[in-house]
This record gives structure tokens, sequence and C-alpha cells, in this order.
């Protein structure tokens, strides 16, 4: 059915088996990029989009400066292998703009003004205090240090408990701070709150050393992408390219199919293969899976598909025409007498609609962005995020503008220009990125998700491995992660590569 990536040189009759890679993310051109470098001379990477990358989108909207859309930074330095690419490569940012530009309760400084609704800064010394706490407190969750008792809870419920202990829980402006905390974590668990997260499991998250934000140079995550597609033959991806159904197991005794794989895309192509590798999101898995595979998938599968959480985290972007706010402000940080991660309220909006009216709770405040000097960038995540998705830009700008001038007190000008994400409502995401929910074992689904299918009943000479599965959903302990994303591509490709070895 398609012939490509002929390379040159004699390769063994194994590397001509065909490999369809689903999704150009980083763990599609990871995979594809490991194939091709293993030998494997047919490689195919079907993408839905009209643009490589996925999660990652790196574009200029406002100035000749890039911005990203989707992932914002490299975590972590010491083994990840995104951040010695990046940095081999000359693409990690110099200065200034490598510093943070998302505020978050590890790293608050003295730049970020936290205001109240009424206009009144809060004092720096309790946002210290409150987010110094909060850091130890979730530290704590991380490491696996929670007692048993601790351990049941929800994140959210857990935080309440050990918060109580601190003298600053019994002040207003402490309960606010400490609800600010929460919000913005659940921008780190891609949640809707903090309340629908696992206490225990967070701890299987595996935080690499060096350094958690960091900032790209010039050219964005795009450039990082570039480097490993410039290993792949011309034409290996084809765009616009959205799969349908992957049928497997279709070698039956007696019939003459060649391939075990078929996958068909709903522009009508179909791809005979040895192997395909699906790198879709959990997002496009929960809103597909069921009819997408042919046989359906394990039941097994099924249920790592469905437990685990896909949140929305979404930005929005303010391009103003001068900049209104000090030079010393990093950030313009809102906290709320009744914010969405307070637990009486969490519990009060379980039920119905009314949180609707006040998504804008949900934002945590809007931080300068790098390389834009009088643009600024606005947090939302969950239910909130997906509810905004729905509005006008306008009426979202408009939102915004009001909330800078309702608390900072500032004059505010109008917004000249605005970029909104809108990955929940994105048809071929779903969703920003993984996270473990409460009473789910995490390890259990991350392993179930990433194990490949062999055919259901093994037959001689049915190849195994056709169908493999890749993504940060799939990683136990880099999930949410590009890196995560990066090494299961990885994975997957050495997975065949072995395979063939032997």
């Amino acid at each position: 059915m398609f012939q490509l990536n002929k390379a040159a040189g004699g390769m063994s009759a194994s590397k001509d088996v065909k490999v369809v890679v689903v999704g150009s993310g980083f763990a599609g051109v990871a995979a594809a990029a490991t194939l091709v470098k293993g030998g494997f001379q047919n490689v195919l990477v079907l993408e839905a989009k009209d643009r490589v990358g996925g999660r990652v989108h790196t574009t200029k909207p406002f100035t000749d400066k890039v911005l990203e859309v989707g992932a914002n930074w490299i975590h972590g330095q010491k083994g990840n292998p995104l951040f010695q690419l990046a940095k081999q490569h000359n693409l990690l940012s110099e200065g200034s703009s490598a510093s943070k530009n998302m505020c978050s309760p590890h790293s608050v400084t003295s730049k970020d003004y936290f205001f109240r609704e009424d206009g009144t800064q809060v004092p720096k010394d309790v946002v210290d205090q409150v987010c110094s706490s909060f850091s130890k407190l979730t530290d704590k969750a991380f490491d696996d240090e929670l007692d048993r008792r601790n351990r049941k809870m929800t994140l959210g419920g857990y935080l309440d408990d050990a918060f109580d202990e601190f003298p600053l829980a019994s002040t207003v402006n402490g309960q606010m701070v400490f609800e600010w905390c929460k919000r913005l974590e659940c921008t780190d668990e891609a949640c809707s709150s903090l309340y629908e997260v696992s206490a225990a499991q967070i701890s299987n998250y595996t935080e690499l050393e060096g350094g958690f934000f960091n900032t790209l140079g010039l050219g964005g995550y795009r450039a990082v992408l570039d480097v490993l597609l410039k290993d792949l033959p011309t034409g290996t991806i084809q765009c616009n390219a959205e799969v349908k159904t992957i049928q497997w197991d279709l070698i039956k005794e007696g019939e003459s199919e060649e391939h075990p794989v078929r996958i068909t895309c709903e522009n009508g192509q179909s791809y005979d293969a040895d192997h395909v590798i699906v790198t879709a999101s959990l997002g496009v898995l929960k809103d597909k899976a069921a009819t997408m595979f042919e046989p359906s998938l394990p039941q097994p599968k099924l249920n790592a598909i469905k437990n685990l959480g896909f949140g929305t985290v979404d930005k929005i972007f303010l391009y103003f025409e001068e900049k209104f706010w000090p030079d010393d402000c990093a950030g313009v940080q809102m906290v709320w007498e009744e914010g969405p991660e307070d637990a009486d309220v969490y519990k009060a909006s379980s039920e119905g609609d009314d949180w609707k009216e006040t998504w804008y709770k949900k934002i945590t405040g809007f931080d300068t962005v790098a390389r834009h000097p009088t643009a600024l960038c606005g947090w939302i995540t969950g239910r909130e995020a997906l509810h905004m998705e729905t509005l006008e830009d306008s009426e979202i700008g408009e939102t915004c503008v009001r909330l800078l001038r309702t608390f900072a007190g500032w004059s505010v000008p109008e917004a000249s220009k605005m970029l909104i994400s809108r990955w929940g409502h994105d048809s071929h995401v779903r969703g920003s990125y993984t996270f473990v929910p409460h009473r789910v074992d995490g390890v259990e689904e991350h392993k179930a998700l990433a194990s490949p299918l062999p055919p259901k009943v093994k037959r001689k000479g049915i190849k195994p491995l056709q169908v493999l599965f890749a993504g940060e959903a799939t990683h136990v302990n880099f999930y949410t992660t590009t890196h995560g994303a990066y090494m299961t591509g990885v994975r997957e490709a050495q997975r065949l590569i072995s395979y063939y070895s032997d």
C-alpha cells in the first residue's frame, strides 16, 4: 500500500517490515526517528492535524518572537534526553528570558504581586510562608512520605488536613493564598480539582534533578522537534491523515493476507503494515478507542484508558500595545475569599452548573511572558477551562482585563491581540496531559496502557507486537512530560528493533 523511505545500502529482509506510527508529537517522531536510525526502511507517520508536533505548538501570533501554545518547558536536566538534545544543539534560553514565566509555589519571588479582589496586596511575608509550607507538604507527597491515613486521601484532602497545623491556616490571608497554591497545583496536575487526584499516587511521578523550569531559546520547542525531524526521510510524515480504524490480527490460516495490520484514515486512504505504534493522546483514546480497534482492545487496556485521568490546561495570552505593570512585577496573582479550590466551595459546586458563572476564578493569575515585554499569560485548568473554551475570545479578553483592573487597581488598557488555547475541544487531542485520580492504581494502569498487543490467541507463524502504544500516558514515572513522551516513543521503537535482532 505504501512504499517510502527506501534508504540506500543493503538492508536485511527484517528491516523491510512496514511500520506505521500514529501521531507526530514527541512520542511519534521519536519512534519514527529511532526506527529509521535502526535501519527500518518502511516507516510512515500519520498525523491528524495539518501540522506536526501534537501538544507541542510553537507559533508567532504577535511579533517575530515565539509563543508556546502547548508544552512550555523542559522539566529537569539530569537524565532528561530532551534537555541533553536542546543543550547539544544550543537551543536553551540564556540570561533573563531563561527565568521562569509562570508562578509556582516552589519558586514564588518578590516579583510576584499577590492581590485580593478588593485591590489590596497580600503581605509578601504571608505569601512566602504559605507557599513555603505548601511546597513542603507537596514534597512530602511526591517523596512518598505520607502516613497511612493521608495516603487514603485525595491530594486536596491531605493538603487541607496538613495545612491546618500551620499558624497561618487560622488567618484569612493565609487561607486565601493556600487556596491559590492549590489552584496552581491543578495546573501541574491537569485536573479540575485536587479533590479528584490521588495523594498517594503522585509519588510515582519522578521529578528529574537540575531545575524544573528550563526555558527554550528563540526557536522554542519546535526547534527541538526539528532536530528529530531531520532524521526522517522526506515524505515520512503525512498530515491531515486522521486515523479512523486500526484492524489487527488480520492474518488467518489459509488466507493470503501479507500483513497483520491495516490502518484506515478518515480520508479513505488505507495502509497495510506489520506493526503500528499508536501515540494518540489519552484524550483521543478515551474518545475513540472503543470504535477505533478491530478486534477491540483487551479489557485491561480499556480499563486503563477509562481509569486514568486526562485533564485540560489552557493559556490565555493577552498582548497590549504598551506595558502597564511595574518593572519588578513578574505576574499578578489573584487570591479570592471563596476560590474554587476552597474545600467548602468545591463541595457546594460539585452539583449543578453555578460554577460556570464564575469560571474565571480558576485563573491563577497573569504572568509575564518571555521575550514579549507587553504580553501577559493567564493559566486555567479543568472544567472551568473547558467552559472557557466555549466562549468567544472577546468575552474572555474583556473578563481578563476586568480582573486585572479590579485586583491590581492599575490603569489597564484593552488587549489589542489575544491567543487562547482550546486543547479540550481539539478533537485530535481532547485535553492536555495525564493525572492519576483518587482510588486509581497509576502504576498498574500506565503499564496496562503501555503493553503491546500480540494476537489474542498465539498461533504459529503469527507476529507479536502488532499494536504498540507510546505517549506520556504510557510512562509510569514521567507521565505529563515531553521527555516522558519522547522516551516512550524510543521504548517502542527499541522493542521492534530488539524483536528483529533476536
